[in-house]
């Protein structure tokens, strides 16, 4: 598929990629874009304790008489505070909250200020009634209450976060309940997943706005180069050929000088071999408006360049009037079909992008990237035997296709990887030693099995397999970043980890994933200040919506840490 990183397999942890930005002592896969910790032990939830709902008011729930003891003693003011309580506790188990808010408030107004851990657990007890009769302003006024007297009162931090968040106060909300994360040592799924839900939807809030109103950038030239690299049957990226170039080129060659027409399109193409790619759109423009020769094409080509400069609203009515040029190449049509199913899938429209996928496959039965780019859909959507199927097809077609072979083989391994299926995870790995041997320049393969081996803890020989990559592809910065992580879970070394990192930055200012990811490493360290200009860096180099809604909840995490910390003292481990 058309994406900005190759497709690789989900967490084996469990954890949402939001928790890079918080939690530590798990061990985070995210396949191609990878963010490798040294192993620590997971946290795990314990039975009875961490799933469970905090909705019952906290002490006896017997009743005090608030008279004299039989011994015929005085009760104190704190003692009638706590039959007040207790008899709150008993109307609220009976589902009569307001005499439950009744007895609560009693219990406030006895209770000596001296006694503050139990004013706080009548306030407490109090915002609980209130939360059963959905007032979740008077919940978080009291939870405010019993916070300021105990900061790390969980139960009270945690229902002002569910109560912040029925008001649509997110920022707060994910504030308390990252709080609560940090007190509870990430163990209670409940509190983890509000903190996912609310920093999805801050996620998706920011960038909405944000990536709607940003302006255009151009990827790397290392980027666009890897990008067109995965077509095979792509017309538009294909060199001038002799018939196409201009005058002078063609005189500069000894050809026979061959007159052709002016063509924003051709120039379009000659910028593209010189790598000037700031003039490919406004030269498409031209052709488009002077409706020439190469309309189709260019259509095309400026509908791939706003998808690699992020605007998809100007790419898809380019997509959609080459697809439905009928007297088109086909093979153009096709390849606009696999973009804008590429697009789909970003947007998180799998249907459409299933659709468009099986149209390309219908109009072109013979062309390798539709099977190719289907199949890595396919991984995304863990339909992995027919991804499987599509790379055996592209196969077929082209058996000289080394990254289609290599991405079968990653499938067939993630299959096996995740159903615990040694003999199948040896069989892909014996696959992967095959295609590196049959394909020594390819890459891509030895990335793929470099991350397969991680998984195995293989760590020596996926170190053997980065550096392979590099030898081949120096100018790569994504695999320098891989190459760094692996530093830092195969032999804890931050300096040589942040080190690589730094390089990938230095080869390509552009790389998005090297910015993620030294944030991420930024926030493991307890430097959240700098860990939150990376993640803006990398928001500012975000290729879709869905990726920038991703790293604005990185930042936002990581934002919300310094909230807590600056509040309650609170900060998880750190590396």
């Amino acid at each position: 598929m058309a994406a900005s990183k190759p497709v690789e397999p989900h967490s084996g942890s469990g954890f949402p990629r939001w928790q890079l930005a918080l939690l530590v002592g798990t061990p985070i896969v995210l396949g191609v874009g990878a963010v490798y910790l040294w192993k620590r032990n997971k946290t795990k939830n314990t039975p009875g304790k961490s799933n469970g709902e905090r909705t019952t008011p906290e002490g006896s729930a017997n009743p005090a008489s608030g008279q004299p003891s039989g011994n015929g003693r005085k009760l104190s003011p704190l003692d009638r505070a706590q039959g007040a309580k207790n008899k709150g506790n008993k109307y609220f188990k009976a589902g009569k909250y307001e005499q439950a808010i009744h007895c609560y408030t009693e219990a406030i107004g006895l209770c000596p200020r001296e006694n503050q851990t139990d004013l706080s657990t009548f306030y407490q007890n109090r915002a609980a009634a209130y939360e059963q009769q959905m007032k979740w302003t008077e919940v978080v006024q009291d939870c405010t209450q019993a916070v300021v007297i105990n900061p790390r009162y969980i139960k009270a931090l945690f229902r002002r976060a569910k109560a912040l968040e029925r008001l649509d106060n997110k920022k707060e909300c994910l504030e308390d309940v990252t709080a609560v994360c940090i007190l509870e040592a990430f163990q209670n799924q409940q509190s983890m997943l509000l903190a996912d839900k609310v920093l999805k939807l801050l996620g998706k809030e920011k960038a909405k706005d944000q990536y709607k109103n940003r302006d255009p950038l151009m990827p790397s030239p290392q980027f666009i180069k890897s990008y067109f690299s995965s077509f095979t049957d792509d017309i538009i990226s294909q060199p001038l050929q002799k018939g196409e170039k201009k005058d002078e080129d063609k005189d500069n060659e000894g050809e026979a000088a061959e007159v052709t027409e002016s063509s924003g399109y051709l120039k379009a193409k000659q910028y593209m071999e010189e790598e000037n790619y700031d003039k490919i759109i406004s030269e498409c423009t031209k052709e488009v408006e002077s409706e020439g020769r190469y309309t189709a094409e260019a259509l095309l080509l400026r509908a791939t360049f706003y998808l690699l400069i992020g605007n998809a609203t100007g790419a898809q009515p380019d997509l959609d009037r080459v697809i439905n040029m009928e007297d088109a190449n086909v093979k153009l049509r096709a390849n606009a079909l696999i973009k804008r199913g590429s697009m789909y899938m970003q947007q998180q429209q799998p249907m459409m992008s299933t659709q468009d996928f099986n149209m390309a496959a219908e109009i072109d039965t013979r062309n390798a990237d539709v099977y190719h780019h289907r199949g890595q859909l396919k991984i995304l959507l863990d339909q992995v035997e027919e991804a499987v199927g599509d790379f055996d097809e592209c196969i077929l077609l082209r058996p000289d296709s080394a990254l289609a072979q290599a991405q079968k083989c990653f499938a067939l391994y993630r299959q096996a990887y995740t159903g615990n299926s040694q003999s199948q995870v040896q069989t892909a790995m014996d696959g992967f030693e095959d295609i590196t041997r049959r394909f020594p320049k390819c890459a891509e393969g030895y990335a793929l099995y470099a991350q397969a081996l991680t998984d195995q803890q293989q760590f020596g020989k996926a170190d053997e397999m980065y550096n392979k990559c590099i030898d081949l592809e120096p100018d790569n910065a994504t695999t320098y970043v891989h190459k760094g992580l692996l530093q830092l879970q195969w032999k804890q070394d931050l300096d040589l980890g942040l080190d690589l990192i730094s390089k990938a930055i230095e080869i390509d200012n552009k790389c998005d994933f090297a910015y993620e990811t030294m944030g991420t490493i930024e926030v493991q360290r307890g430097n959240l200040e700098k860990a939150i200009d990376m993640f803006n860096k990398a928001i500012n180099l975000a290729k879709s919506e869905m990726e920038m809604a991703h790293l604005y909840s990185l930042c936002d995490a990581a934002y919300a840490q310094t909230e807590v910390a600056r509040k309650y003292g609170l900060k998880p481990p750190t590396l």
